[in-house]
């Protein structure tokens, strides 16, 4: 039985399909989302042949250790960062055989804001070989929860719009 609710499975059927016609792979790299994005997208069956990997990048450290995202940056800038976002997604593509890279990092709550990044500020970037990333920011309400499954459904929805892509 599926966790997801039917309008993230039909996301991610669409996503599977499209990349399966364009024999192209992605993985995730996720901060504040703890890898839901990548348990959403392991949950169709078949998911092998187009999902890759997944990386849980919480700490700093691990950002900087497993997608080489600078720490300079991220003292610069501060984790919840669309440098760091685009960092994180760079660091995927170029380290796993894959074609698109979809980062998250974020405040999920119920600590941990700020007057500038209040809880609920998330960061994704979407990367493809060969195309400009898209970087965008997220404020989210509500409580942990909430922002975590908003933040996957804004993962899968961009995701899908960028492999459904007829211009490409």
């Amino acid at each position: 039985m599926s966790m997801l609710f039917p309008e993230e499975q039909e996301l991610i059927d669409r996503i599977g399909v499209a990349l399966t016609q364009r024999r192209e792979k992605m993985g995730t790299a996720e901060s504040c989302t703890g890898g839901l994005i990548a348990a959403a997208c392991t949950s169709l069956s078949g998911s092998s042949q187009w999902f890759e990997r997944g990386v849980v990048s919480y700490s700093n450290e691990s950002k900087t250790e497993l997608l080489g995202v600078p720490a300079a940056l991220i003292g610069l800038h501060g984790s919840v960062s669309g440098e760091v976002a685009l960092h994180m997604a760079r660091g995927l593509l170029a380290h796993a055989p894959i074609d698109w890279a979809l980062s998250v990092t974020g405040i999920a709550g119920p600590t941990g804001g700020s007057a500038d990044k209040p809880i609920g500020t998330v960061w994704l970037a979407l990367v493809h070989a060969g195309s400009p990333p898209k970087v965008w920011q997220e404020l989210f309400p509500g409580d942990r929860h909430a922002v975590r499954t908003a933040t996957l459904r804004a993962g899968l929805l961009a995701l899908c719009e960028a492999v459904e892509d007829k211009d490409e």
